[in-house]
Protein backbone atom coordinates (compact mmCIF):
# COMPACT_ATOMS: atom_id res chain seq x y z
CA UNK A 1 0.00 0.00 0.00
CA UNK A 2 1.44 3.71 -1.39
CA UNK A 3 0.73 5.90 1.69
CA UNK A 4 2.20 8.49 0.02
CA UNK A 5 -0.78 9.29 -1.91
CA UNK A 6 -2.78 10.31 0.98
CA UNK A 7 -3.09 13.39 2.14
CA UNK A 8 -2.48 13.83 6.30
CA UNK A 9 -4.75 16.96 5.84
CA UNK A 10 -7.82 17.15 3.60
CA UNK A 11 -9.99 19.99 2.82
CA UNK A 12 -12.65 19.57 5.43
CA UNK A 13 -13.24 16.17 5.48
CA UNK A 14 -16.78 15.04 5.07
CA UNK A 15 -16.99 13.68 8.58
CA UNK A 16 -15.47 16.23 9.93
CA UNK A 17 -17.11 19.16 8.32
CA UNK A 18 -20.80 18.54 10.28
CA UNK A 19 -18.57 18.77 13.51
CA UNK A 20 -16.87 21.91 12.38
CA UNK A 21 -19.94 23.30 10.65
CA UNK A 22 -21.71 23.27 13.61
CA UNK A 23 -18.86 23.90 15.77
CA UNK A 24 -18.97 27.32 13.71
CA UNK A 25 -22.67 28.07 14.55
CA UNK A 26 -22.57 27.50 17.96
CA UNK A 27 -19.14 29.90 17.79
CA UNK A 28 -20.84 33.42 17.84
CA UNK A 29 -20.36 33.94 21.49
CA UNK A 30 -17.94 37.37 21.48
CA UNK A 31 -14.71 36.71 23.05
CA UNK A 32 -13.27 38.20 26.54
CA UNK A 33 -10.83 40.70 26.49
CA UNK A 34 -8.38 38.30 27.70
CA UNK A 35 -8.57 36.22 24.38
CA UNK A 36 -8.93 38.63 21.94
CA UNK A 37 -5.52 38.46 21.22
CA UNK A 38 -5.06 35.31 20.58
CA UNK A 39 -8.02 34.85 19.03
CA UNK A 40 -6.89 37.57 16.33
CA UNK A 41 -3.52 35.61 15.78
CA UNK A 42 -5.37 31.67 14.19
CA UNK A 43 -6.08 31.60 11.14
CA UNK A 44 -9.38 29.93 10.10
CA UNK A 45 -10.77 27.28 8.55
CA UNK A 46 -13.53 28.73 7.94
CA UNK A 47 -15.47 31.36 9.06
CA UNK A 48 -15.57 30.43 13.70
CA UNK A 49 -13.75 27.91 13.16
CA UNK A 50 -9.80 28.24 14.02
CA UNK A 51 -7.31 26.07 12.32
CA UNK A 52 -5.41 23.37 14.32
CA UNK A 53 -1.68 23.66 15.61
CA UNK A 54 -0.33 21.44 13.08
CA UNK A 55 -1.72 22.09 9.78
CA UNK A 56 -0.21 19.37 7.15
CA UNK A 57 1.74 17.88 10.40
CA UNK A 58 -0.79 15.93 11.22
CA UNK A 59 -0.12 12.70 12.13
CA UNK A 60 -1.07 9.95 9.06
CA UNK A 61 -3.71 7.41 10.54
CA UNK A 62 -3.43 5.36 7.65
CA UNK A 63 0.64 5.25 8.57
CA UNK A 64 0.09 4.49 12.35
CA UNK A 65 -2.87 2.35 12.17
CA UNK A 66 -3.59 -1.34 10.73
CA UNK A 67 -6.28 -2.19 9.23
CA UNK A 68 -9.67 -2.62 10.51
CA UNK A 69 -10.70 -5.97 11.70
CA UNK A 70 -12.41 -7.50 7.97
CA UNK A 71 -15.97 -9.40 8.43
CA UNK A 72 -15.87 -12.89 9.46
CA UNK A 73 -12.62 -12.44 11.62
CA UNK A 74 -12.50 -12.75 15.28
CA UNK A 75 -11.34 -8.80 15.52
CA UNK A 76 -14.86 -8.15 13.71
CA UNK A 77 -16.72 -11.11 15.86
CA UNK A 78 -15.85 -9.05 19.18
CA UNK A 79 -16.79 -5.61 17.38
CA UNK A 80 -20.08 -7.13 16.73
CA UNK A 81 -20.51 -8.74 20.37
CA UNK A 82 -19.84 -5.10 21.58
CA UNK A 83 -22.05 -3.42 20.00
CA UNK A 84 -24.60 -5.52 20.38
CA UNK A 85 -24.20 -5.48 24.31
CA UNK A 86 -24.33 -1.68 23.51
CA UNK A 87 -27.68 -1.58 21.97
CA UNK A 88 -29.10 -2.74 25.31
CA UNK A 89 -28.76 0.53 26.81
CA UNK A 90 -31.23 2.72 25.02
CA UNK A 91 -33.83 4.02 27.39
CA UNK A 92 -31.25 4.43 30.03
CA UNK A 93 -29.33 7.35 31.45
CA UNK A 94 -26.38 5.89 30.04
CA UNK A 95 -27.85 6.74 26.23
CA UNK A 96 -28.76 10.14 27.27
CA UNK A 97 -25.33 10.68 27.95
CA UNK A 98 -24.08 9.24 24.95
CA UNK A 99 -26.65 11.55 23.46
CA UNK A 100 -25.16 14.33 25.10
CA UNK A 101 -21.82 13.07 24.05
CA UNK A 102 -22.72 12.91 20.30
CA UNK A 103 -22.67 17.18 20.08
CA UNK A 104 -19.16 18.19 19.54
CA UNK A 105 -20.45 21.76 19.04
CA UNK A 106 -19.20 25.01 21.04
CA UNK A 107 -19.97 25.90 23.69
CA UNK A 108 -21.28 22.71 24.87
CA UNK A 109 -18.94 20.22 24.13
CA UNK A 110 -16.05 21.04 26.32
CA UNK A 111 -18.07 20.83 29.16
CA UNK A 112 -18.00 17.08 29.07
CA UNK A 113 -15.08 17.36 30.69
CA UNK A 114 -16.58 19.70 33.10
CA UNK A 115 -17.28 17.38 36.44
CA UNK A 116 -14.03 15.80 35.65
CA UNK A 117 -12.10 18.81 36.07
CA UNK A 118 -14.04 20.31 38.50
CA UNK A 119 -14.44 23.52 36.95
CA UNK A 120 -16.09 25.05 34.14
CA UNK A 121 -15.10 25.21 30.22
CA UNK A 122 -16.40 28.56 28.55
CA UNK A 123 -15.25 31.01 26.96
CA UNK A 124 -15.92 33.23 29.89
CA UNK A 125 -14.74 31.76 32.18
CA UNK A 126 -11.18 29.80 30.68
CA UNK A 127 -11.04 31.61 27.47
CA UNK A 128 -7.29 30.73 26.71
CA UNK A 129 -8.57 26.89 27.34
CA UNK A 130 -11.35 27.11 25.70
CA UNK A 131 -9.30 28.21 22.23
CA UNK A 132 -6.80 25.44 23.01
CA UNK A 133 -9.87 22.51 22.56
CA UNK A 134 -11.05 24.46 19.34
CA UNK A 135 -7.53 23.72 18.39
CA UNK A 136 -7.22 20.74 19.22
CA UNK A 137 -10.04 19.20 18.28
CA UNK A 138 -9.35 20.67 14.41
CA UNK A 139 -5.86 18.50 14.83
CA UNK A 140 -7.39 15.40 16.40
CA UNK A 141 -10.12 15.04 13.89
CA UNK A 142 -8.34 16.11 10.75
CA UNK A 143 -6.00 13.38 11.75
CA UNK A 144 -8.41 10.07 11.48
CA UNK A 145 -8.87 10.96 7.73
CA UNK A 146 -6.06 9.38 6.33
CA UNK A 147 -7.49 6.12 7.33
CA UNK A 148 -11.09 6.68 7.46
CA UNK A 149 -11.13 7.41 3.83
CA UNK A 150 -8.86 4.60 2.48
CA UNK A 151 -10.91 1.69 4.33
CA UNK A 152 -14.37 3.56 3.77
CA UNK A 153 -15.79 1.29 6.88
CA UNK A 154 -19.20 0.81 6.95
CA UNK A 155 -21.07 1.84 10.69
CA UNK A 156 -22.24 -0.56 12.77
CA UNK A 157 -25.96 1.29 12.59
CA UNK A 158 -25.67 0.97 8.57
CA UNK A 159 -24.66 -2.75 8.96
CA UNK A 160 -27.62 -3.72 11.06
CA UNK A 161 -30.28 -1.12 9.50
CA UNK A 162 -30.85 0.60 12.65
CA UNK A 163 -30.59 4.05 14.17
CA UNK A 164 -28.00 6.27 16.28
CA UNK A 165 -28.39 8.50 19.10
CA UNK A 166 -28.17 11.36 16.69
CA UNK A 167 -30.77 10.91 13.81
CA UNK A 168 -30.15 14.35 12.59
CA UNK A 169 -26.00 13.47 11.49
CA UNK A 170 -27.07 9.77 10.13
CA UNK A 171 -27.06 10.96 6.01
CA UNK A 172 -23.51 12.20 6.94
CA UNK A 173 -22.46 9.22 9.11
CA UNK A 174 -23.27 6.93 6.06
CA UNK A 175 -20.83 8.19 3.58
CA UNK A 176 -18.06 8.50 6.25
CA UNK A 177 -15.61 5.87 7.87
CA UNK A 178 -16.28 4.52 10.63
CA UNK A 179 -12.41 3.49 11.31
CA UNK A 180 -10.99 5.09 13.49
CA UNK A 181 -13.78 7.31 15.50
CA UNK A 182 -12.85 11.34 15.08
CA UNK A 183 -15.13 11.80 18.07
CA UNK A 184 -13.16 9.05 20.10
CA UNK A 185 -9.82 11.41 19.20
CA UNK A 186 -11.18 14.19 19.94
CA UNK A 187 -12.32 13.10 23.33
CA UNK A 188 -9.18 11.26 23.86
CA UNK A 189 -7.19 14.12 23.13
CA UNK A 190 -8.81 16.39 25.15
CA UNK A 191 -8.60 14.38 28.24
CA UNK A 192 -4.83 14.11 27.59
CA UNK A 193 -4.23 17.71 27.34
CA UNK A 194 -6.66 18.52 30.73
CA UNK A 195 -4.87 15.85 32.44
CA UNK A 196 -1.74 17.64 31.96
CA UNK A 197 -3.13 20.98 32.61
CA UNK A 198 -4.64 19.54 35.96
CA UNK A 199 -2.70 16.28 36.92
CA UNK A 200 -4.54 16.24 40.65
CA UNK A 201 -7.93 15.56 38.56
CA UNK A 202 -6.44 13.27 36.02
CA UNK A 203 -7.80 9.76 37.07
CA UNK A 204 -11.14 11.50 36.61
CA UNK A 205 -10.62 13.04 33.03
CA UNK A 206 -8.48 10.30 31.93
CA UNK A 207 -12.11 8.11 32.88
CA UNK A 208 -14.11 10.60 31.34
CA UNK A 209 -12.31 10.63 28.17
CA UNK A 210 -12.61 6.78 27.71
CA UNK A 211 -16.13 7.30 28.71
CA UNK A 212 -16.47 9.87 25.78
CA UNK A 213 -15.20 7.26 23.18
CA UNK A 214 -17.25 4.47 24.96
CA UNK A 215 -20.14 6.96 23.79
CA UNK A 216 -19.97 6.18 20.34
CA UNK A 217 -20.72 2.17 20.79
CA UNK A 218 -23.85 3.18 22.47
CA UNK A 219 -24.59 5.69 19.97
CA UNK A 220 -24.71 2.66 17.45
CA UNK A 221 -22.04 5.08 15.67
CA UNK A 222 -18.99 2.97 15.77
CA UNK A 223 -17.22 -0.02 16.55
CA UNK A 224 -15.03 -1.02 19.23
CA UNK A 225 -11.82 -1.02 17.02
CA UNK A 226 -12.92 2.03 15.77
CA UNK A 227 -12.76 3.82 19.25
CA UNK A 228 -9.58 2.03 20.37
CA UNK A 229 -7.61 3.28 17.37
CA UNK A 230 -9.09 6.48 17.38
CA UNK A 231 -7.36 6.68 20.85
CA UNK A 232 -4.46 5.92 19.40
CA UNK A 233 -4.47 8.77 17.12
CA UNK A 234 -5.59 10.97 19.67
CA UNK A 235 -2.36 10.50 21.54
CA UNK A 236 -0.17 10.66 18.17
CA UNK A 237 -1.99 14.28 17.70
CA UNK A 238 -0.95 15.54 21.16
CA UNK A 239 2.32 14.08 21.20
CA UNK A 240 2.70 16.05 17.76
CA UNK A 241 0.98 19.18 19.95
CA UNK A 242 3.69 19.29 22.48
CA UNK A 243 6.31 20.20 19.62
CA UNK A 244 4.77 23.30 18.71
CA UNK A 245 5.36 26.56 20.54
CA UNK A 246 1.60 28.03 20.19
CA UNK A 247 0.29 25.07 21.78
CA UNK A 248 2.65 25.08 25.04
CA UNK A 249 2.10 28.63 25.33
CA UNK A 250 -1.78 28.33 25.29
CA UNK A 251 -1.27 25.33 27.82
CA UNK A 252 0.76 27.71 30.49
CA UNK A 253 -2.26 30.60 29.97
CA UNK A 254 -4.95 27.46 30.36
CA UNK A 255 -2.95 26.29 33.82
CA UNK A 256 -3.18 29.74 34.64
CA UNK A 257 -6.58 29.91 34.15
CA UNK A 258 -7.66 26.67 35.83
CA UNK A 259 -6.10 27.76 39.14
CA UNK A 260 -7.90 31.21 38.57
CA UNK A 261 -11.41 29.32 38.11
CA UNK A 262 -10.42 27.25 41.08
CA UNK A 263 -9.51 30.01 44.00
CA UNK A 264 -12.99 31.76 42.98
CA UNK A 265 -14.41 28.14 43.83
CA UNK A 266 -16.25 28.49 40.13
CA UNK A 267 -18.65 25.13 39.88
CA UNK A 268 -18.75 22.93 37.06
CA UNK A 269 -21.98 24.05 36.08
CA UNK A 270 -23.15 20.75 35.15
CA UNK A 271 -25.56 17.71 37.08
CA UNK A 272 -22.16 15.99 38.30
CA UNK A 273 -24.44 13.52 40.51
CA UNK A 274 -26.47 12.54 37.37
CA UNK A 275 -23.67 12.74 35.16
CA UNK A 276 -21.91 9.52 37.46
CA UNK A 277 -24.69 7.86 37.48
CA UNK A 278 -25.07 7.77 34.08
CA UNK A 279 -21.41 6.28 34.26
CA UNK A 280 -21.51 3.88 36.41
CA UNK A 281 -23.65 2.40 33.66
CA UNK A 282 -20.74 0.13 32.20
CA UNK A 283 -20.54 -1.18 28.12
CA UNK A 284 -19.89 -5.17 28.80
CA UNK A 285 -17.14 -6.32 26.63
CA UNK A 286 -15.80 -2.59 25.90
CA UNK A 287 -12.09 -2.50 25.51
Amino acid sequence: MNHSRRSCNPPIAAGLSIVLATFAGCASTPPSARSKDALASVPEIRPGVPAGYLGHRVPDSLLLLPPPPPPGSAGFRQDQAVSRASQRLHGTSRYALAAADADLAFPHAPNAFACALGAPISQQDTPRLYLLLKRAMTDAGLATYGAKDEYSRTRPFVHYGEGTCAPADEAMLRNDGSYPSGHTSVGWAWALILAQLAPARADALLARGRSFGESRLVCNAHWSSDVIEGRAIASATVAKLHSEAAFNADMNAASREIEAVRRRSVAPGRDCASEAAALAIKIPGAL
